[in-house]
C-alpha cells in the first residue's frame, strides 16, 4: 500500500479492500517508527486523524466518496488547521492553536481526505535547507547527513519516506520544487492566484503560492484538482472556471517544443546534475518533442531582485508578531517597547531576523527608490523574458537545483551560497508562472536530481501531461530510499 498511487489507494478504498482507518493507522505507525530520526513532522494527532478516517469510511460506505476520500495527506505547518498546532517552524508560534481552517485545509476536508499531521519547515518559510526550523532540521531520507531542501523539506521528506500518501507545500522562491528535487519526489507550484492563500501564514505575499507534492505527476494532478479554486477571502485569488488538471495526461508529446534557456546551463551547474538533465531531454526527443534554444537574459538578476522584494514583504507581514495578540511573549520586560523588542528578539530565529532587517532597510526613506522600486522594474523585465520565450516554445526545461542535496552545515555560514540554491527557481515566482520538478536521475553521490518544467500562465494541465509521459517512460519517480 505504501508504494501505491493516489488513484490506486482510492480504488482500494472504494472497493473496500482496505478501510481509511486501517490505511491511516498504517501511516501513523510508520511515522511513529521513522519520524524521530527524520523529523519530517512537527505535530501529529492520531485521535484527530483517525476521527477523520472514520468519517471518510462512512462516506465510502454510502457511495459518496470523492477521489481523495479516505486518503492520508500531510499538511505543511504553514497552513492554519482548526484545532491543530500551527507553528510555521518558529518559536514565535510554538504553542499557537489555529482557530480556523485555511482554504487549502478546507478543500481537503471537503474532499474527505485525512490530515496525517503538520510537516516541518524552515522558519516562516525562509530557507533552502530546512536548517532554520526552530524544531530542528529535517533529514533527507536518501542520506540523513544531507539536507532535504526547503522550505517545504518536511513535506518532501514525508513523501519520499512514505510517511504520507501525498503532501502540501508552499513555494515563494522554489520551496516546493527545490526540496522535491533534493528528495526525489514530484512537486508543482501553480500559477500565482490559482490556489488561495487564505489561512496560509504569509512570508512574501506577491510570491507565495501553495501547491502539491507527491510521487508522480498523476498524483499531483489529483491533488491540484482539490487545492485549486476561487476564494473570495483572498484578494489575489483568481476567479476562473474549475478545470480537471488530469484531463491531458495521456496525450502524446509529438510536436511539443521544449525551450532550453542557455542561462540555465552556464557556470555554477554541477556536471552530474547537467548530465542527468541532458539525459532526460534526450528521452523527451524520443517521445516526439523538439528542442529550441532560448534565452532569458534577465534571469541572472532574479536572485538579487528576490532578496530585495521578498524581505521587504516579509518585514511588513511579520510585523504582526509583536507579543501582544498571539504568539510568543517575552517573560520579562519593563515597558511596551521593551516587550516588543524582547518578544521579537527571542521569538524569531537568525535567518528571519536577517530578512526582516534587510526588508526594513530597503523600504526605509532614502533607499525605497534605489532598491525596492528598481527591483520591481527588473521583475517586470524578467516576466517579459518569459513572454518572449513562449513565442518559440511550449514549455521550458532545465535543472531545478544547481547541485544534489548538500550536507548539513555546508552553507550555513554563507547566506549568499545558500540563496544561490534557488537560482533556477526564483524567476518563476517573480513572473507568477507555474513550475514543477520531477525526478530525472541520480548524481555522482547517488542523490536524486530534479528536472524543472516551467509552463506558461495557467498551463498546469500541459505541464502535468509532459511530466506524466516522461514518467511512463522512466522509473525515477518510483525509486524509494533504501533501509526505511
Amino acid at each position: 500500500m505504501l508504494d501505491s498511487s493516489l488513484q490506486q489507494l482510492g480504488s482500494a478504498l472504494r472497493a473496500r479492500k482496505i478501510s481509511s482507518v486501517e490505511l491511516t493507522q498504517l501511516y501513523l505507525d510508520r511515522i511513529a517508527a521513522l519520524n524521530p530520526a527524520l523529523n519530517a513532522y512537527i505535530t501529529n494527532n492520531a485521535e484527530a486523524s483517525l476521527a477523520q478516517a472514520r468519517a471518510a469510511d462512512m462516506l465510502l460506505s454510502e457511495g459518496k466518496a470523492h477521489p481523495l476520500t479516505g486518503i492520508p495527506v500531510a499538511q505543511k505547518d504553514i497552513f492554519c488547521a482548526k484545532g491543530w498546532r500551527t507553528t510555521c517552524g518558529s518559536k514565535m508560534l510554538e504553542n499557537f492553536i489555529a482557530p480556523y481552517d485555511a482554504h487549502v485545509i478546507k478543500q481537503f476536508n471537503n474532499a474527505g481526505a485525512v490530515n496525517l499531521g503538520k510537516t516541518n519547515m524552515d522558519e516562516f518559510a525562509m530557507g533552502s535547507s530546512n536548517e532554520t526550523s526552530y524544531f530542528g532540521a529535517v533529514k533527507n531520507p536518501w542520506d540523513q547527513k544531507a539536507v532535504p531542501g526547503g522550505s517545504s523539506g518536511g513535506s518532501a521528506c514525508a513523501v519520499a519516506a512514505r510517511l504520507c500518501a501525498a503532501a502540501t507545500g508552499t513555494d515563494t522562491g522554489g520551496s516546493i520544487r527545490q526540496p522535491a528535487a533534493l528528495c526525489g519526489v514530484s512537486g508543482l507550484k501553480p500559477t500565482y492566484g490559482v490556489v488561495s492563500r487564505y489561512g496560509m501564514i504569509a512570508f512574501a505575499s506577491s510570491l507565495d503560492q501553495a501547491g502539491p507534492m507527491a510521487r508522480s505527476a498523476e498524483d499531483l494532478a489529483m491533488m491540484l484538482n482539490v487545492m485549486a479554486g476561487f476564494d473570495e477571502r483572498d484578494s489575489t485569488s483568481l476567479q476562473r472556471d474549475k478545470e480537471d488538471y488530469a484531463r491531458d495526461l495521456e496525450k502524446p508529446l509529438n510536436g511539443l517544443r521544449i525551450g532550453l534557456p542557455k542561462e540555465f546551463f552556464a557556470g555554477g551547474l554541477s556536471n552530474d546534475v547537467a548530465q542527468a538533465v541532458e539525459t532526460a531531454i534526450a528521452e523527451y526527443r524520443k517521445l516526439g518533442a523538439t528542442i529550441v534554444e532560448i534565452t532569458l537574459p534577465n534571469s541572472r538578476l532574479s536572485v538579487p531582485v528576490y532578496y530585495v522584494l521578498a524581505p521587504a514583504e516579509a518585514s511588513s507581514n511579520l510585523s504582526r508578531f509583536d507579543g501582544v495578540r498571539y504568539g510568543y511573549r517575552a517573560p520579562e520586560y519593563s515597558d511596551l517597547t521593551d516587550m516588543y523588542e524582547k518578544s521579537r528578539a527571542q521569538g524569531f530565529g537568525a535567518e528571519v531576523k536577517r530578512r526582516i532587517m534587510i526588508g526594513t532597510y530597503v523600504l526605509s526613506h532614502g533607499y525605497y527608490d534605489a532598491y525596492y522600486l528598481q527591483a520591481q522594474k527588473i521583475r517586470r523585465l524578467i516576466a517579459q523574458d518569459f513572454t518572449e520565450a513562449y513565442k518559440q516554445c511550449d514549455v521550458i526545461m532545465g535543472p531545478t537545483s544547481p547541485s544534489t542535496a548538500f550536507k548539513f552545515g555546508e552553507k550555513g555560514d554563507d547566506p549568499v551560497q545558500m540563496y544561490l540554491s534557488d537560482i533556477y527557481t526564483i524567476a518563476v515566482n517573480l513572473a507568477g508562472l507555474p513550475g514543477m520538478s520531477i525526478p530525472c536521475g541520480f548524481g555522482s553521490d547517488n542523490m536524486p536530481v530534479g528536472l524543472q518544467i516551467i509552463g506558461n500562465y495557467f498551463d498546469e494541465a500541459r505541464m502535468l501531461n509532459v511530466a506524466h509521459q516522461y514518467q511512463l517512460a522512466t522509473d525515477w519517480h518510483s525509486r524509494a530510499p533504501q533501509g526505511l
